[in-house]
């Protein structure tokens, strides 16, 4: 499953909306299939997965965005963190007195039919160093500002670029606009970051951009993962 798939982002989107009464599980589901196909954990399928976890105490699903060097969302096993950094998503099924991972995998059988088989995996506690909403935000304007400085400095040739038509990013009904804005600017910046390229460039110049990039990245994923969560957020933090 490739990181930028929109599959872990839709679970927890969708699958929050449902825990907090603002869509049906048919639709949560239908979502989430949208965005990666046929969805089954293990051997089950996704709806009937997600009304057995909320009969097992199921509370929220948060979002894990990590990258080599930063398990963002993570917290333990060391196992499960690094299945998860290898797949560069994952969602935390938070449950009462303990909690599951969910890594997503493509699931082919046959020659037609592909879907998404999420692993299930134990995982830690939740974290709580976790940016609100709006530092997020902050940090996002932030390095949005830092980069577009320090790329101003190098001087490379015009490149072309495709078209993004990566789909993510889009929120469910209940989350506050506020969330709904950060992750489609998010989203849009994660696209650009997937397309940079270094061709044309001498190595100073290629190392300049990569350390701006960099940090930028960091932001949009932190500023993701708070969207996804801000659900739960308390008004004052929107």
């Amino acid at each position: 499953m490739r990181p930028e798939s929109p599959v872990c982002p839709s679970l927890v989107a969708w699958g929050n909306a449902w825990l907090a009464g603002y869509v049906g599980l048919d639709e949560a589901a239908d979502h989430v299939e949208a965005a990666g196909g046929p969805a089954v954990a293990g051997e089950v399928p996704l709806r009937k997965y997600l009304a057995n976890l909320r009969a097992d105490g199921l509370r929220e699903l948060r979002l894990a965005l990590p990258a080599p060097g930063d398990p963002l969302g993570l917290s333990g096993p060391a196992s499960f963190n690094s299945a998860a950094v290898d797949v560069g998503q994952a969602v935390i099924a938070v449950l009462d007195g303990h909690n599951l991972g969910l890594l997503p995998a493509p699931d082919r059988r046959g020659s037609s039919y592909v879907g998404v088989r999420l692993e299930v995996h134990e995982s830690g506690p939740v974290r709580h160093d976790l940016p609100s909403l709006a530092e997020a935000e902050r940090d996002l304007s932030d390095a949005i500002r830092s980069a577009t400085d320090a790329l101003a400095s190098v001087e490379g040739p015009a490149q072309s670029r495709p078209e993004l038509g990566w789909q993510g990013g889009e929120l469910a009904p209940g989350y506050p606009a506020r969330a709904h804005r950060v992750s489609a600017l998010a989203t849009r910046l994660a696209a650009v970051l997937r397309l940079a390229d270094d061709r044309g460039l001498t190595s100073g110049q290629a190392a300049a951009r990569a350390a701006a990039l960099r940090e930028l990245d960091r932001a949009v994923r932190r500023a993701l993962v708070a969207a996804h969560h801000a659900i739960f957020e308390p008004i004052r933090n929107q």
